[in-house]
């Protein structure tokens, strides 16, 4: 709980905003020094990223899940920051104290970082690693600071499915494209034998507009999640991409055409091999200014760890 304290800072004149009895009003934070802004950490949460989660499976030939159920409250604040003390909650003999953080509460411009500097996820942690007493104890530290829920051996995370196989893990998005397709309304399409038409060339200029640039963004963009376990759909979604800013017929089309592959293959996915040796391997091409619009390049490059693609 926040402790009061006297202070020489001036509490922030005007009425309070009007606010339902089932949304309290907004707290007002009143930091120190605000003005230098020398007090306030880096405002942003860092994630981590595709290729490190498809490393972190590869390396590890056991894996455990845990869920775990955390706020950012629960962070120590840094520094000195004060607020005014909670509507309703104020105290009439001392209206002109302020409260001085002990946590860094939701609203504080510091406070995601100071999340992510304490532990890494908010929801879902996937805790691997070859030897189970390791992961155990790491697991009994977590218990100590947080509140845990252990879901055991993983099957589901993120939108992945998980199986264990004799030979390591198999890697598939089943659900989660399924409900890619319902959401583009073609659950009931026509499936496709391949992501794209061979030879195809798309233009910023060559098509009429579509009307809804946004389903259009949030599709390409949730195909970039589906690349994780269906890599052949790489090439393809990277070139729609291209065109986020302003998508046409023809962009549209394609990714029609990505998503028709996709309902064919729904089972398909990423089979990660046990290998006793883990070289590192890359391969890469490029074409020459085969580009419609400004004649550039384009290249593309894979890497194998031991006998997987990561």
């Amino acid at each position: 709980m926040p402790t009061m304290e006297s202070s020489s800072i001036s509490t922030m004149g005007g009425a309070s905003s009007f606010a339902s009895r089932t949304q309290p009003p907004p707290l007002k934070f009143l930091a120190l020094r605000d003005e230098e802004m020398d007090n306030v950490n880096p405002e942003f949460l860092d994630w981590e990223q595709q290729d490190q989660l498809l490393l972190s499976w590869l390396l590890s030939s056991m894996s455990e899940g845990i869920l775990a159920r955390m706020v950012n409250s629960e962070n120590s604040a840094q520094e000195e920051v004060f607020m005014e003390q909670p509507p309703r909650f104020m105290d009439p003999k001392q209206p002109h104290l302020v409260c001085k953080l002990h946590k860094s509460l939701y609203g504080l411009k510091q406070a995601p970082r100071a999340w992510f500097e304490k532990l890494h996820y908010v929801n879902d942690i996937l805790v691997t690693g070859c030897n189970s007493e390791e992961v155990q104890t790491i697991i009994n530290q977590l218990y100590k600071s947080f509140t845990l829920k252990d879901l055991g051996e993983v099957d589901y995370f993120l939108g992945i499915q998980v199986r264990h196989t004799t030979e390591g893990l198999y890697l598939s998005q089943t659900k989660y494209i399924k409900d890619l397709l319902c959401k583009a309304k073609m659950q009931f399409s026509e499936s496709s034998n391949t992501p794209m038409t061979s030879g195809l060339k798309l233009s910023a200029y060559r098509s009429d507009p579509i009307e809804n640039e946004r389903l259009y963004r949030n599709i390409v963009g949730a195909l970039q999640y589906v690349t994780i376990t269906r890599l052949k759909i790489s090439y393809c979604v990277n070139r729609v991409c291209q065109f986020m800013q302003n998508p046409l017929e023809s962009h549209w089309k394609a990714v029609k055409r990505i998503l028709r592959y996709l309902s064919g293959t729904l089972d398909y996915g990423l089979h990660l091999r046990r290998s006793s040796q883990l070289n590192l391997v890359g391969f890469c091409d490029a074409d020459w200014a085969t580009d419609l619009d400004d004649k550039r390049s384009t290249s593309g490059y894979c890497v194998f760890l031991g006998e997987n693609l990561v």
